[in-house]
């Protein structure tokens, strides 16, 4: 997720240009005899996925990459955002298996669309994951690669999607469901699930605040059920210099049932928004107790059509 959404002070060339025109619209909407059109304030529940929103009326760009915590912003109706993570490496020593483990996923990514003005469907894939282990203990290695599982979610906005930056909060709800559809060693091979609930706020000196409470119905480590798992994140961003902002991150991995130990990150990162509809991000995850991966670097890219 990002949070970090750089329209107040952000001016990447085409918010530049938005923003000249922004001067003009009144003495032009004076001359028509109407008034220029106001995003935050225009009535976009007409727009669906076959009549899509006016460019003019679209909300700036949110991702739910690079943190952990998701948006709780909407792809605008009828558009469509691809996130995709270039390279994720992860590397694991410190931990009581004994064990060193190494997982490279290349090519990851989120495809969305906007259904409505609050709604959008996005699926998720990965196309290669490469994951190896070596067992300090038994003196043995292994690897496995290929695809992972699928996912599919539907993100509903509940308030502030379009008025956020006038100040306050914004809600969202994220059911999904996961297809088992990985290589073997690789996925959970049953079909899994959850409920997320990511919440942003606009804090003042231009700090954006993001959080998200999540419940996940995954196979136990054994696979002999169904536990609960609980993931909880917070999340600080705010702009650096120029098209350059910044954030860090808690996130939390809880078993319910008490099958794994807590795992706790935390995560740094970048987005540069090379243009409104463009934006590169890299960023680092550092495990903070000992069920966690000890360190993970990534780098992506998300665009907006």
């Amino acid at each position: 997720m990002s949070n970090i959404r750089l329209a107040t002070g952000h001016r990447t060339p085409g918010a530049s240009l938005a923003a000249a025109l922004a001067v003009l619209a009144p003495v032009a909407a004076s001359a028509n005899g109407g008034a220029a059109p106001d995003p935050a304030a225009a009535d976009k529940s007409a727009f669906t996925l076959f009549n899509p929103t006016p460019r003019g009326l679209m909300r700036e760009m949110s991702t739910d990459r690079p943190d952990t915590t998701e948006s709780a912003f909407t792809v605008d109706a009828g558009h469509i955002q691809v996130e995709l993570s270039l390279a994720d490496f992860t590397y694991d020593r410190r931990n009581n298996d004994r064990q060193t483990r190494r997982t490279l996923a290349v090519a990851p990514m989120l495809l969305k669309v906007g259904l409505l003005n609050n709604v959008d469907l996005q699926l998720g894939l990965a196309p290669y994951t490469s994951h190896s282990t070596t067992d300090h203990a038994l003196g043995t290695s292994g690897a496995v690669d290929g695809f992972v599982d699928t996912v599919v979610r539907l993100k509903v906005n509940l308030w502030g999607n379009d008025a956020f930056w006038e100040g306050g909060t914004a809600l969202a709800v994220m059911p999904y469901v996961t297809f088992p559809t990985a290589s073997d060693g690789l996925g959970a091979g049953a079909m899994e699930g959850g409920v997320i609930v990511p919440f942003a706020a606009a804090l003042p000196g231009g700090f954006d605040l993001g959080a998200m409470v999540q419940f996940d119905l995954a196979r136990s480590a054994a696979d002999d059920r169904y536990v609960v798992d609980l993931i909880h994140t917070v999340t600080m961003g705010h702009e650096l210099i120029g098209d350059l902002a910044g954030y860090v991150e808690y996130a939390g991995f809880a078993n319910l049932s008490h099958d794994e130990g807590y795992r706790g990150y935390f995560d740094a990162g970048l987005t540069y928004a090379l243009t409104r509809d463009v934006q590169l991000d890299a960023g680092v995850r550092v495990g903070l107790t000992r069920a966690a991966d000890d360190v993970g670097l990534f780098l992506g890219a998300s665009v907006r059509f």
